[in-house]
């Protein structure tokens, strides 16, 4: 190591430093070192991995994902493809069905591995699903091609563009009611919708439902085998073949001490990046960056049972999502009130159920189950945790008595784990209106650059922001 903390490198190789060992901060280290860069990745945390990663938190023998956990977009991820993560340890697991949407009946709807699957189990809407979602499944590369990136720029694919746009602009209220019949349609819809943390009455947030559906019934939402640090140790397995360093326990305050690298790349969002000293951003950009929103929070809990979840429907164990909140009517409702700053009585919580795919996730029956709900921007009163609780205890009648152990998280306590989720805000921005889609640029000034959930195409373990930071890199340096 040289004197300042980087590594010894050839003379004829470019080198660029990276802030944050999150998956995109990974990404971008991993293409420039195999396009012969000299990389070192700083990081300020013991671990690896920002928002993914994982660890035994409920004791001994178990496996919790700290943040993300099912991975429609990362199964799906181009860049992981060209990484060949997979080769490098990476597993992915699936259980029978992607996702499902229980109801206060007792019985739920499924997104299944496959359109007509899925349609046959939806009556009198099955017609109406493989309309709304056949061709988007069918040719869900390219049009993953076309919306994994920056907005303001020609679709490799515009035919595709504007068949998906046409639909995609809708808020996915409008687009669920003018579509669909059933009840059961409208909330498996708005459920996966409602993954943009934005109110469904919102317009753009039919684009959600139609790509996380579109995926599940695709590629599906797996999980990573033995948790989701397994994505950000392959990207790292990566960044250490090319010969790239990565410096954990080494927060970064400063960037006047890396003025020699060719570029500098920030996994932060704009909050952080305006607190470094010696970053060079451009006027413009530094304006937007004061301006950026930061959205509605998360509330997470972390539950080991002593047994499967008793859902009233027996087959909602088979799914590793579950969407808990009932109608679609209340999935607006309690998407609006957190939005608005007020606490939903019955919050719409995101359960996974790894283990259906993962059965390496506990051991002796035990079984780890994650959850969190969308609360008001920095919400931190502990009667959320009980609210989530009664919304699984609703569909899922004598789920309290299967508790052995259960660990909340709040807005404060996710922003004190990881940075970059300020003020529990897991998509590193507010995704309404146009913010939604005109993310931060991946060139802030002369070599400075930035790849995080702040950047196009937005949150989510896929990799692409990271993606679309080396590309600018290679291209500034032909």
């Amino acid at each position: 190591m040289t004197d300042n903390g980087t590594a010894q490198h050839s003379q004829n190789s470019k080198h660029a430093v990276i802030v944050g060992a999150g998956p995109n901060g990974l990404t971008t280290g991993a293409l420039l070192a195999q396009a012969g860069w000299q990389v070192d990745i700083y990081e300020a945390s013991p671990h690896l991995g920002g928002a993914a990663r994982s660890q035994s938190l409920l004791g001994e023998g178990t496996i919790s994902d700290l943040g993300a956990a099912a991975h429609p977009f990362g199964i799906a991820s181009p860049v992981f493809s060209k990484l060949g993560l997979e080769e490098h340890g990476l597993k992915w697991a699936h259980s029978k069905y992607p996702m499902a949407h229980p109801f206060d009946d007792g019985h739920a709807a499924f997104l299944k591995h496959g359109v007509n699957d899925t349609a046959q189990g939806l009556g009198a809407d099955a017609r109406h699903w493989k309309r709304v979602h056949r061709s988007i499944t069918k040719n869900i590369d390219k049009h993953l091609e076309n919306v994994l990136g920056p907005v303001l720029r020609m679709p490799p694919h515009p035919l595709r563009m504007v068949q998906f746009g046409a639909a995609a602009l809708l808020p996915a209220r409008t687009l669920a009611n003018a579509a669909f019949e059933t009840e059961d349609a409208r909330a498996l819809f708005s459920g996966s919708a409602v993954h943009a943390i934005t109110p469904p009455d919102k317009p753009l947030t039919a684009a959600f439902g139609l790509l996380f559906n579109a995926l599940g019934m695709s590629r599906g939402w797996p999980v990573a085998v033995g948790g989701t640090q397994a994505i950000a140790d392959a990207l790292a397995a990566v960044v250490a073949e090319h010969g790239g360093k990565i410096h954990l326990e080494e927060p970064i305050e400063d960037l006047s001490r890396f003025k020699a690298a060719d570029a500098i790349v920030l996994n932060l969002t704009p909050a952080q990046v305006l607190r470094l000293k010696g970053v060079e951003v451009a006027d413009s950009i530094e304006r937007k960056m004061k301006k950026w929103r930061y959205g509605p929070s998360s509330y997470k809990i972390d539950f080991l049972l002593d047994g499967p979840i008793p859902w009233k429907n027996p087959e909602v164990a088979n799914a590793t999502t579950v969407h808990v909140c009932g109608s679609a009517d209340e999935i607006r409702l309690a998407e609006a009130e957190a939005a608005a700053g007020r606490m939903p009585d019955r919050p719409f919580v995101l359960v996974c159920q790894q283990q259906a795919a993962d059965p390496t996730r506990a051991r002796e029956g035990k079984h780890v189950v994650w959850a969190y709900a969308h609360v008001p921007r920095g919400f931190v009163d502990k009667r959320a945790g009980g609210l989530i609780a009664n919304q699984i205890e609703r569909f899922a009648p004598g789920f309290r008595d299967c508790v052995i152990q259960a660990v909340t998280t709040d807005a404060n306590q996710l922003e004190d784990w990881n940075p970059n989720l300020v003020g529990g805000d897991v998509a590193a921005g507010a995704t309404d209106g146009l913010q939604s889609i005109v993310r931060m640029p991946s060139k802030l000034g002369p070599k400075t650059y930035m790849a995080s959930a702040s950047n196009a195409p937005g949150g989510g373990v896929h990799g692409m922001p990271g993606a679309w930071a080396a590309r600018a890199v290679l291209a500034d340096h032909h």
